[in-house]
């Protein structure tokens, strides 16, 4: 039996430590969703029906002497993260953007296991892109 993993790692910086618990708490509240656990009445709508795929972590950070927090994964959470992600963005920051890659493995040789993709997030959209993607379009 072969195990999968898609990882990611990313700091974002956040403009105080104000909006730095605030997305502590909801990484929290949605983690809790993952679980099983009743999400609060107050937790934000759009993000509802991506706690199903709310399975990274998240930490207290700083960068650049700056609060922050540090995104990580071996399991996954690609849309998850993204929507968390576009979410902060809207709240603190509508004029930024934030990328980052991830990748896929195996822990066993598999044809079908390695990859990765890539997020571009703005508080008004969400691109996404794997290498199975680029590699289908591109040999087409």
């Amino acid at each position: 039996m072969a195990d999968y993993f898609t990882n990611f790692s990313l700091i974002i910086t956040l403009p105080d430590e104000t909006a730095q618990a605030y997305a502590l708490d909801l990484a929290i509240e949605g983690s809790s969703g993952f679980q099983g656990g009743e999400l609060p009445e107050d937790f934000p709508t759009e993000l509802e029906n991506v706690t199903e795929d709310w399975c990274f972590e998240t930490d207290a950070d700083t960068a650049e002497d700056k609060p922050a927090i540090w995104l990580h994964s071996s399991n996954g959470g690609i849309d998850a993260v993204c929507a968390f992600i576009q979410h902060l963005l809207q709240k603190f920051d509508p004029q930024g953007r934030v990328t980052f890659e991830w990748s896929n493995d195996c822990s066993k040789p598999r044809v079908d296991a390695y990859g990765g993709g890539g997020a571009i997030i703005t508080a008004q959209e969400i691109k996404t892109m794997s290498t199975c993607e680029w590699l289908r379009k591109h040999a087409a």
